[in-house]
């Protein structure tokens, strides 16, 4: 019975050794089947869990390990390729992954720490071609840092390397993508509409520095499960961020960095890491973690707001009014305005200058009416409280016009790769195009400095709208003396226009610089930024994309943010524009069933932390659209009576609130020179009263509330005063247009706040120490 027993122990381990043997053998050629379980490389901090393919290197999944959540995962083949690498050689592209190479190994020494490289590119027919990936597990939080390092090139240029690449992420319309394009913007099942695109690959990108104003996304679910993806660059390189729809049906995520060009280059190393991790939560979540961050690099030690660098008159601003044309037709509006708010009212002035808009740029001076009208006119709103800030475009020269070819202008243009100038038609009327000019010529720069020495100066307003500043392009120019195509120069060199201006600014005049849009990286140059996305259903419709305060959310007490295209009537038609293509009517009321419209878009900008503002503001309106005009007014008192919350805040989550929503009526209206169109009417449900929070630096506060609700709304809060770092007793207090007056206490960490809101009630609650 012994003997047996032995005998079939020796049979059975004969056969593991063989099975063993054998699985050995055939799993080399495994590459692109099915890679056993075992063939893993993981890290692990406790937090999450990264696998990648032990064969290849390939990205394997991503795990939430305290959610116990897959936030990421690509199947087990062992091809899905962290990065891919373009490369320029001969006028020839050509790309390479990781299924591209000779060899694959890796080091793993630490749970929280890996390297994998891979060598050999088997189109260069050498063996020195090296790529070398770390990933590092930041120790406590579900946060990843990855680097690329790229070894060998011999001559050939990186014109761009994808690097990280995360795939396997979820599709479904239960999904939201959160993007900061610009202020930020929100999008449900970004699978669908990526599905519906007919380019190739289906996919959304956005550049920084430029319409990313941030260096971060969130892609997340109702139930909170969510992907958040950075990078630490504090020198604002150029770069792309994308989502891509995968033939697979999943999302993947890719961040595209642009090597400048450098002769004889032998290596490349990402100069910044990039950042993937988990997250639970929404937007708001994804803001916060990136605000520990954001918040410490140099651009917010240097803010102006921050710094106490911008104008007095400039935070002061109570109301803005952005009109077109003479100045009887935006300064006189203006006054009127003023003198019905009681509080300080300024312009946003376009079309002022004597070049047609959009197309004659930069000849702006003199003004349309004459130097000493305009100059008499600017005096007379100053004597009456009214600064202006007038627009000129900081990147474009008209290609038609007359100093474009007397000033030899294509010299100091952006250049791409064929050194051909990049031009676009803005005005559909004229036809004629518009140049993007390069701030990294030190003759560009020094001829908008000089336009905006005699602007400020000699014809004496008060600051310089610059549109387009908060942008970026690539220049290939070699005699520009700046790194070519990508790298980090566009900024500095913008900053240098800011500070050639300020510095030829006589007799301590204080002068405003705002650029279009909000830019992390430009905190340090411009003193404001307009934010049109408040509106954005007036300009793009109700389809998709929503509005979200992403950037006020990281960096509210940085910037100053103001504007929208908030109007209640038609749009004008610049009077230098042909003749034939004039609207029948311009500057008429909007119908009626608009108006909530105006209202909702006020209401986000009390809410969201911006200076308030109304487009193509007309006398007439004060009556005929009295109760419209009166809502703004009231608004602008409220929120000039909080400052320290609703310009100097920092924000915060609002308590929960059940918010009514209502269908309205929306208007779609090019508001530049898109004319050709008439009104397009959508109808949507949207919430009628709207609510945030913000923390004052003395440790208060500030609830805004903005009703456009036709009822009485009973505001009713309860939460934790440990939530918002509160003592746990305290006073509340209620801000309307009246005054101040306490509400009531709280006691022992419970705040309790029930308030009726009076019809399209505006107030701040506020939550103080005893």
């Amino acid at each position: 019975m012994t003997t047996t027993c032995a005998g079939t122990h020796f049979f059975r381990n004969m056969i593991k050794l063989f099975l063993t043997v054998w699985m050995m053998l055939i799993l080399p050629i495994s590459y692109a089947g099915q890679t056993p379980q075992h063939d893993f490389i993981q890290l692990n901090n406790g937090r999450i869990r990264l696998t990648f393919n032990k064969s290849t290197g390939g990205f394997v999944s991503m795990e939430d390990l305290v959610k116990k959540e897959m936030i990421s995962k690509t199947g087990s083949s062992g091809i899905q390729t962290p990065w891919e690498l373009y490369i320029d050689k001969a006028g020839a592209s050509q790309r390479a992954d990781i299924s591209s190479f000779k060899e694959f190994s890796f080091e793993n020494n630490k749970p929280d720490a890996l390297t994998l490289i891979w060598k050999g590119w088997r189109e260069s027919g050498d063996n020195d071609t090296k790529v070398t990936v770390t990933v590092t597990l930041e120790k406590g939080k579900a946060l990843s840092a990855w680097n690329i390092k790229v070894e060998g090139l011999k001559g050939r240029q990186l014109s761009k390397v994808v690097f990280p690449r995360v795939g396997g992420l979820p599709n479904s319309a239960d999904e939201y993508l959160a993007v900061p394009h610009w202020m930020g913007e929100l999008l449900q099942d970004p699978g669908a509409q990526l599905a519906a695109l007919k380019n190739t690959p289906q996919q959304f990108d956005w550049f920084y520095p430029g319409h990313l104003s941030m260096q971060l996304l969130a892609l997340y679910n109702k139930q909170g499960r969510g992907f958040y993806a950075a990078c630490d660059d504090a020198a604002a390189y150029r770069k792309n961020l994308a989502v891509v729809l995968e033939p697979s049906g999943t999302l993947a995520y890719q961040m595209e960095n642009f090597p400048p060009l450098e002769a004889n280059r032998l290596a490349y190393q990402l100069p910044y890491n990039a950042v993937i991790g988990s997250f639970h939560g929404d937007w708001i979540t994804a803001a916060e973690q990136y605000r520990e961050w954001g918040t410490q690099q140099a651009w917010c030690s240097d803010s102006r707001l921050k710094n106490n660098a911008t104008p007095a008159w400039l935070d002061s601003t109570a109301l803005w009014v952005w009109n077109r044309g003479k100045s009887d037709q935006v300064l006189k509006p203006a006054v009127d305005l003023k003198e019905r708010l009681g509080l300080p009212v300024n312009v946003l002035w376009h079309w002022w200058h004597g070049c047609s808009y959009d197309d004659g740029f930069p000849e702006y001076l003199p003004p349309r009416e004459g130097k000493t009208p305009f100059i008499e006119s600017v005096k007379w709103s100053q004597e009456h409280g009214v600064k202006s800030l007038v627009y000129m475009n900081q990147i474009q020269w008209g290609n038609a016009t007359a100093s474009w070819e007397k000033e030899h202008a294509s010299l100091l243009a952006v250049k791409d790769k064929d050194e051909k100038i990049s031009s676009h038609v803005y005005n559909i009327f004229t036809g004629k195009a518009l140049t993007n000019m390069c701030v990294g010529a030190e003759g560009w720069r020094n001829k908008y400095v000089s336009l905006a020495d005699s602007v400020v100066n000699d014809y004496q307003v008060n600051g310089v709208y610059m549109d387009q500043t908060c942008l970026s392009r690539m220049c290939y120019d070699k005699t520009h003396g700046h790194p070519l195509g990508g790298g980090n120069y566009w900024v500095k060199n913008s900053g240098k226009i800011t500070e050639g201006i300020r510095s030829k600014v006589l007799h301590n005049k204080q002068i405003a610089l705002a650029g279009e849009g909000v830019g992390e990286a430009w905190m340090p140059y411009v003193d404001a930024f307009l934010v049109l996305q408040v509106s954005r259903e007036r300009y793009a419709g109700t389809q998709g994309w929503q509005p979200i305060p992403f950037f006020q959310v990281v960096y509210h007490p940085y910037s100053l943010a103001y504007g929208n295209y908030s109007s209640l009537l038609t749009p004008p038609y610049d009077e230098l524009w042909p003749e034939e293509h004039k609207p029948a009517t311009t500057l008429q009321p909007l119908d009626k069933m608009f108006n909530k419209q105006f209202l909702m878009e006020q209401a986000r900008s009390f809410t969201w932390g911006m200076q308030p503002m109304i487009a193509n503001y007309l006398p007439l309106l004060a009556t005929e659209r009295k109760e419209e005009i009166d809502y703004l007014l009231t608004l602008s008192r409220v929120r000039n009576k909080g400052l320290k919350y609703l310009l100097h805040g920092e924000f915060r989550r609002a308590p929960e609130m059940t918010i009514p929503e209502e269908e309205l009526s929306i208007s779609k209206l090019s508001i530049y020179a898109g004319q050709k169109e008439n009104v397009t009417t959508f109808h949507k449900k949207y919430p009628v009263v709207y609510s945030s929070s913000w923390k004052s630096a003395d440790n208060m506060l500030g609830i805004a509330v903005a009703s456009i609700y036709d009822k009485v709304y009973d505001v009713k809060m309860d939460f934790r005063s440990a939530d918002y770092g509160l003592p746990a007793s305290g006073k509340i207090y209620l801000v309307n247009e009246a005054g101040r007056k306490q509400l009531g206490t709280y006691s022992k960490g419970k705040v309790r706040i029930n308030y009726a809101l009076p019809a399209k009630g505006i107030c701040l609650i506020e939550i103080a120490a005893r």
